[in-house]
């Protein structure tokens, strides 16, 4: 949750970058936490979104890049 809650507005992690070695882990965490973590910044490794344009909509209003339907991830990807 430390990685998550570490990813600031305008960038995003994938699944891997999180839990390196069980990025399906990660994301059932992510979709039963109660705790408040900015989920939306979590994609998937090619640049898909898990939750649609929800998530779309609150990557685009912190300014995240996307090539069509993927997150620009060589421009939104936060190193590490």
């Amino acid at each position: 949750m430390q990685r998550i809650r570490a990813t600031p507005p305008g960038f995003v992690r994938t699944y891997g970058d999180v839990s390196p070695g069980a990025p399906r882990f990660a994301g059932t965490v992510l979709s039963t936490t109660l705790e408040p973590v900015p989920w939306h910044r979590i994609v998937r490794a090619d640049g898909t979104l898990a939750k649609g344009e929800r998530q779309r909509r609150l990557l685009e209003e912190e300014g995240v890049p996307f090539v069509g339907d993927r997150v620009d991830l060589k421009a939104a990807r936060l190193p590490d």
